[in-house]
This record gives C-alpha cells, structure tokens and sequence, in this order.
C-alpha cells in the first residue's frame, strides 16, 4: 500500500472526526488508533501499521499532537517499542505478532530486556542462563543485570543457553519471558545517582512455554542481532531539534550566567555544539536508511558518538556552573518510572551520563562492530569460535 504524507493527514483527520480525544478514555483512543493502522505505520495492516514509509511516522504523530491527542508515553516503555516490537515483527509468528503489538504499542503491557549477565560481561554470547527443554516449556535458570524497567515490565525479551554443546554463537535460543512467572525475582540495583533505574534479575526454575520463542531453537544469536542493532539505534540514532537534549541544556546555561564565561570555555562549547549537529544530522540519516530497510551496524557509530557527546557535555556544564553545578542532594533510594534528564539538575545529569558508554552495548564492543562491520577491517583472533560453549573457560 503506497501512501503519501497528504493521504496520511486526511486518515488522521477522519479518525479525529470519529475519535474525539477529549470525549474517549485515554486506553481506549489508543487502542483505536491502533487498529486504524495509526500506530506505527511503515508496520503492516492489522499490525498497527498501514504498509507506509517509515520517514512517514513523524507526520502522524504531529498532526495527533496537534489535535491535543494522546500519545502512548514511549518514555516509560523505550525497550517495548524500540527492541522489542521491531524483533517480534521480524521474527514472531502471526499468532505472537497480534497478542503483543497491540498492548505493548499502547503502553498496556511494559517490556524489559533480559540480556546482559554478570559472568558474561560485554561478550553476551558468553552468556550461562539455561533453557531446558520438557516437552511443551522451557526450565529456564540464570541470573541477568542491569535489566531497565524490570521492576515495571509485564514481558521481557530474554536469550538463554538452549545447548551446551555447541559453540557459545550457536547454542542460543530466544524466548519471551512472563515477569510474574513464578522463580522470576526483581532486586533493585542502586546506582550512583542513587536511583534505581536498573535491576538484576534471578530466574529459578521459570517455565516458559514453546509457544513464547521467538526465531528457530539455536536461532537466538541471529534474533538478538536485531535487537542489538534497533537497541542501539533506539538510544543513540534519536534525531532531537536542533540544540535539543544535552546540548541545548548546556547552552541555556551559558546564555543564563554571562557571568561565568570565558574564552576557553566559549571554545568548548562550539565544538561540543558542533560535534552534536554533526551527529543529529548523521542521526536524522540513518533514520532516512531505516526507512529502505533494517537497521545496520552504522547505529554502533551514532550510539558511541552519542554516549561521549553526552559525557563531556554534562562534564563542561557542571565546570561552568561552578559550585552551584556540584550540588546534589537528591539522593532518595526510588526506582523511577523514567529519567527525565531535563528535569534534573546538572549534578545528576553528569553522574547519570557516565552509563551512557555501557548500556546498550559497551563504547568498547560496538568499536570492535564498527572497525569489523563498517570499515572492513580484519576482525580480532577468537579462539574460542568453534569451540562447545561447555568446555570455555569461566
């Protein structure tokens, strides 16, 4: 189905004359915005979708805005709608498809992500949790960490060892895992904001049925590069206004406090601000790719560049402000629906800025991606490539 931006607004329209927003219960709008194929729609009909061009989407969702529609809060569901929709739409069935799109889309159902584990470190197919086969489920057992929004999440994407005996690439399998499943426990993990915006997440004898992997048994390497590759661009390939997000809050800043200026910091800022153009408009083009195709490992590069960006320009207000910058005395244990870094201060902003390099795939690894994957370059000499995951040292 081909349709162009008019074409689109006049379907937004029509929706809006049937679906007043201020009459409709807020769940109840979304839904129905859903099923008109409003929702994301380069995705296919009856998917939330209409089979429209991805670069499309931002029509949509301004002319809902401007009508004072509802939006589905994707601040508090990021790991639904960035990793986890596009995986189920890639590599679920047509049965897991219809039972997930829709609640997730509208914010029903929250997600969560159970990759990364403490043995494992930044090498996930390292990775020890174990699926068991018994007849019709899976016994799955292990632990996982850093987990966002497991405290929330009713679902969590979640890779495990489904055969020892082959190489740690090739004994993965891919699986959606029920959060009030009995064995699935969620402790906080406090971080050095002193929020609990992470989790460590221990998994004793959780069955799961077969009905919930997604991709082929050994298959789990392969669906979880397409996660990876939308994780990264989810976090990283945002394109912001211009001056937006960090930067803009450094810039408020400056123009704020004329006191405080002087000539070697005036410098910083211009290339700080530069190098964020630079990287919004790389951010705006890689959308333009996405809209031809899936993602590839050119996010890596947006993610890296994003995560430094965002340290030295959090590291160059709080040296700005001076004394006033230091102060944080925010330091209640909470686990927060989200963070909004706009509403906080400069201090939390500089220590929260710090995960940036690590969550969604190390500055280190996605290096490696980048070097091997975009410039071609020989990839570094694994020795334990061929070997069964089960004789690897740990």
């Amino acid at each position: 189905m081909t349709v162009d931006a008019d074409e689109l607004r006049g379907k937004v329209g029509e929706f809006l004359a049937a679906n007043d927003p201020a009459q409709m219960d807020r769940l109840e709008f979304l839904r129905a915005r859903f099923d008109a194929g409003l929702a994301w729609v380069h995705f296919p009909a009856g998917l939330g979708g209409l089979g429209a061009a991805r670069e499309l989407q931002p029509v949509v969702d301004a002319a809902f805005a401007e009508a004072g529609a509802p939006d589905n809060k994707p601040q508090l569901n990021v790991i639904g709608l960035g990793m986890a929709a596009p995986t189920i739409l890639r590599f679920g069935n047509d049965e897991q498809r219809r039972r997930y799109l829709r609640p997730l889309w509208t914010g029903e159902e929250i997600w969560c992500q159970l990759f990364s584990e403490p043995g494992a470190g930044s090498d996930l197919a390292a990775l020890s949790t174990r699926a068991v086969r018994d007849g019709d489920e899976w016994v799955v057992d292990g632990q996982k960490v850093w987990t966002s929004l497991a405290h929330q999440a009713r679902w969590a994407i979640l890779v495990a060892r489904s055969d020892p005996d082959q190489p740690k690439h090739k004994g993965l399998s891919y699986f959606i895992c029920d959060m009030t499943a009995p064995g699935v426990e969620v402790r906080p993990l406090r971080q050095i904001t002193g929020e609990a915006e992470f989790n460590e997440v221990f998994l004793t004898g959780v069955r799961i049925p077969d009905s919930q992997r997604l991709g082929e048994v050994g298959q789990g390497w392969q669906v979880a590069l397409g996660t990876l590759m939308n994780e990264r661009v989810a976090i990283g390939g945002r394109a912001p206004a211009r001056e937006g997000g960090m930067i803009g809050l450094a810039a408020q800043a400056w123009r704020e406090h004329p006191e405080k200026r002087t000539h070697g910091l005036h410098d910083r800022l211009l290339r700080l601000w530069v190098e964020t153009e630079a990287t919004r408009l790389t951010s705006i083009r890689l959308r333009q790719q996405l809209a031809i195709g899936e993602p590839g490992p050119e996010g890596s590069a947006v993610k890296v560049a994003y995560s430094e960006q965002n340290q030295a320009i959090t590291g160059f207000e709080l040296e700005f402000l001076g004394e006033p910058g230091l102060a944080y005395d925010d330091w209640t244990f909470r686990q927060p629906e989200y963070t909004d870094f706009v509403k906080r201060g400069p201090g939390f902003r500089y220590l929260r800025a710090k995960g940036n390099s690590i969550e969604g795939g190390t500055t280190e690894i996605l290096r490696n991606i980048i070097a091997e994957r975009v410039l071609g370059l020989p990839p570094e000499i694994r020795t334990d490539k061929d070997r069964p995951w089960k004789e690897l040292p740990r």
